[in-house]
């Protein structure tokens, strides 16, 4: 049973169907607690990003996200490689600079 609080359920959801049009081959996984999105879901670390309801804004997380290019300097973190955006409503998502990461996140070798 979920936990998670009900007023955020509907941006995630609607991140998820963004990233899914963003880039429509990926599949959906849900692990850690959320939604991860992989071209390559035969493979462990295989995702590109995912989407994670926490108590106060919905997170959507990019993988390599420290080499991407960010120029609206949206994503937040300082580990190794992932890097974070925070959401607490849909209005605050620049759809057009979110498409670049994750476009990019999804292409990343």
């Amino acid at each position: 049973m979920t936990t998670q609080p009900l007023d955020l359920l509907p941006l995630a959801d609607q991140l998820e169907a963004f990233i899914q049009e963003s880039v429509p081959n990926a599949s959906r996984v849900s692990k850690y607690g959320g939604t991860l999105f992989t071209l390559k879901p035969e493979l462990k670390e295989g995702q590109f990003c995912g989407v994670f309801i926490y108590a106060a804004h919905v997170q959507v997380s990019i993988s390599h996200g420290m080499q991407l290019d960010d120029p609206k300097k949206l994503l937040l973190g300082t580990g190794k490689t992932r890097r974070h955006i925070n959401f607490k409503s849909i209005n605050e998502v620049d759809f057009d600079a979110l498409k670049h990461l994750l476009i990019q996140a999804s292409e990343f070798k």
